[in-house]
């Protein structure tokens, strides 16, 4: 199983420094936020979009990078850094530092996308879940394609991506979309990236 975390703290900044910087940046945005009580940061940096005079987000284009570091609530923020802390660490050590940080980042820029393609009202939306679905659609390529999970992370993999999909249709409030843009830009840059590979070998 290789989402289980043995790591001592230390021990974790050391082989992970990019999650661990992710993470950080996550609470320290959402602490000085809450802390402020004025929700300035959440205000000038959620994704917005407006279907009549900005169907796509672009007038502000940054929101779609910055609304990756913002979250809505301390239940939203604290799920969101759990599944980053256990799901991240392989991934980042399988696609190397810079690599996982670029590969983060387009995964929740493209959640933001496709979130925004199928808008069909305003949409205001915060938080990190298109690039963590990111990370499970990379699994899921690793797991459907490539045949390199063990049982126990398969598992673990099929079951949190179908809980998610549940969850995204069920669930009032949440932007579905970006969560099946980010899954599906996972896989496909697992798939760019293991092309890649066999062709340099």
């Amino acid at each position: 199983m290789i989402f289980l975390r043995y790591e001592s703290f230390r021990s974790y900044l050391r082989l992970y420094p990019v999650t661990a910087i992710i993470i950080a940046i996550n609470l320290a945005v959402f602490l000085y936020d809450w802390i402020s009580g004025s929700n300035t940061l959440l205000y000038h940096g959620a994704f917005i979009v407006d279907p009549p005079s900005d169907p796509y987000g672009l007038t502000e284009p940054w929101r779609y990078v910055t609304a990756v570091f913002l979250h809505a609530g301390f239940d939203h923020i604290l799920f969101n850094m759990f599944a980053v802390l256990v799901f991240a660490p392989p991934l980042e050590r399988m696609l190397g530092k810079a690599r996982y940080a670029v590969f983060f980042l387009f995964c929740g820029v493209m959640g933001n996308a496709v979130s925004a393609m199928f808008a069909d009202d305003v949409l205001i939306s915060v938080g990190a879940s298109g690039a963590i679905y990111g990370l499970y659609g990379a699994y899921l390529y690793l797991a459907t394609m490539k045949k390199t999970l063990d049982e126990g992370s398969k598992k673990t993999v099929y079951s949190i991506l179908a809980f998610g999909v549940i969850y995204s249709l069920l669930v009032p409030g949440i932007n579905m979309w970006a969560h099946f843009g980010g899954a599906i830009a996972g896989f496909l840059y697992a798939l760019w990236y293991d092309r890649m590979l066999l062709k340099r070998s």
